[in-house]
């Protein structure tokens, strides 16, 4: 089997403006007409493991597909794919594919899990000397009664430089609207099978322990942008708390990285980027609020002017997302991740980046966590900040800790570190109610009245005391 390194950019399209993109390549080219059946393990074991094998039919041509995750991130995907020909529809297990040794004796029970049919076109492009094949899929998904329908378009590079994949992107976007694609045919089946999707946690981020602290940031990024684009995805849909906190999630931890590896980058491109994260941070943050706060609140017409306030901003942030800025910001960002940051210094090797940055995070939490008990609602938001971007950068480099005895101290660190968060969240969520309550108008009677909890604050605070103390008093597992 070939073991080419597939680069391609992937681009989500609404349906209705497949024409628009036709037409700027010429629109002529041909529809050919796809079959492929997607197998798996009956616990899923390939999709686990961020491989995907497929069986694809065209023109009476059978060929099998595997393809591994890679360094798939937020639109770019470039990974390794194994492909050979096949003489009928029956899947090959052999030991001249990648199947046996990734699942052992489960290799028997590999079996159809879904299928997509595909109308395909494809043109070539031209961009300063690249070749990119230009490819606009309408595809059907059927996974037993469950069919769903979409629409992508794939720019694979096939010659030259990954930039000419963004330029061709922009050329795309100014006729018809398009996001980044963070989902294969696969990844889309397996969600299909799964029922609707509702807000996605963040997914484990691999570094490689002998590349470079720049490498790994690009890595991080890009898996913090797909994190975001997976919520936001079920947001434009339809609203969602649970989309809507992970969003939120999403673009701290990514703002989160901007901090940390903030030495290393540019320092007017990382700004400008950050700039744009913190606005869309702050629309989603106002719906954030109204969320926890209705919570809290009993049923009767105050409830109901907080339903109605939320609603409201939830319209706001459907229309962020319907606008063509955040698509630009989404796709700017990718781009500079991808292409942007080539010629950077690539900084110390990532393990050593790793420890510097953790022992850095640790001192600031240590030092802001002093006398908690006596300190004030600023004092104990910085610590919540800094407690956060440890943690997050705990989780960045998890990869590197993962085994043996490191891999339990780690587990205890952050066990302790998550509950010093949950406290310090607790007491924000106290401080912060007057303001939210202030912009919708009410008074600080309504909301004594609506939040008599006033008596938690002392416990919140001896929580987290006690939980900054234990934080301390564990042993860091990176050292």
């Amino acid at each position: 089997m070939d073991e080419p390194r597939e680069i391609e950019l992937k681009l989500d399209i609404a349906e209705a403006d497949l024409a628009a993109a036709r037409d700027l390549f010429g629109g002529g080219a041909d529809v050919v007409r796809q079959c492929s059946t997607y197998y798996d393990t009956p616990d899923g074991a390939l999709a686990a493991e961020g491989v995907s094998l497929r069986v694809r039919e065209a023109k009476g041509r059978f060929v099998q597909t595997v393809k591994t995750e890679g360094g798939r991130a937020a639109g770019l995907f470039a990974r390794p794919e194994w492909e050979c020909a096949l003489d009928t529809a029956d899947v090959r297990v052999g030991a001249d594919t990648p199947l046996p040794a990734l699942l052992g004796a489960a290799v028997g029970s590999i079996a159809p899990r879904f299928t997509v049919e595909n109308e395909r076109q494809t043109w070539q492009a031209e961009v300063s000397g690249s070749v990119v094949e230009v490819v606009l899929d309408r595809a059907t998904i059927m996974a037993g009664q469950c069919r769903q329908t979409f629409a992508e378009i794939e720019l694979e590079l096939k010659q030259g430089s990954v930039d000419a994949l963004f330029r061709i992107a922009r050329r795309i976007e100014a006729v018809a609207p398009v996001r980044i694609g963070v989902l294969s045919k696969a990844d889309r089946g397996a969600r299909l099978r799964a029922g609707p999707p509702g807000g996605v946690k963040a997914e484990p981020v691999m570094v490689n322990k002998d590349g470079t602290a720049l490498a790994a940031f690009r890595r991080v990024a890009q898996a913090c942008m797909r994190h975001y684009r997976l919520n936001e995805m079920v947001l434009i849909e339809r609203r969602d708390a649970h989309a809507l906190h992970q969003a939120r999630v999403a673009l701290r931890r990514l703002r989160s990285a901007f901090t940390v590896w903030k030495r290393l980058l540019p320092a007017e491109a990382a700004e400008a980027h950050a700039a744009d994260l913190r606005w869309l941070a702050a629309v989603l943050g106002n719906a954030r609020n109204l969320d926890v706060l209705i919570e809290r609140v009993p049923t009767g017409a105050l409830r109901e002017r907080i339903a109605a306030a939320r609603e409201a901003s939830y319209d706001e942030v459907q229309a962020v997302l319907a606008s063509g800025r955040i698509r630009a910001v989404m796709l700017d960002l990718a781009e500079w991740l991808a292409v942007g940051l080539d010629g950077v210094e690539e900084g110390p090797p990532t393990a050593e980046f790793a420890a510097e940055a953790l022992s850095r995070w640790r001192r600031r939490v240590k030092r802001d966590g002093r006398n908690l008990a006596k300190a004030d609602d600023e004092t104990r938001h910085e610590l919540r900040k800094d407690a956060k971007k440890l943690r997050y950068t705990a989780e960045f480099f998890a990869s590197l800790f993962a085994e043996g005895k490191v891999a339990k101290r780690r587990k205890r660190f952050l066990e302790r570190l998550e509950v010093l968060q949950d406290e310090l969240g607790a007491l924000n969520d106290l401080a912060t109610a007057p303001e939210v309550f202030a912009d919708l108008g009410l008074t600080q009677t309504e909301l004594a009245d609506a939040l008599p909890d006033d008596a938690r604050k002392p416990r919140h605070i001896a929580r987290a005391a006690a939980a900054m103390d234990d934080l301390i008093d564990t042993r860091p597992f990176w050292r």
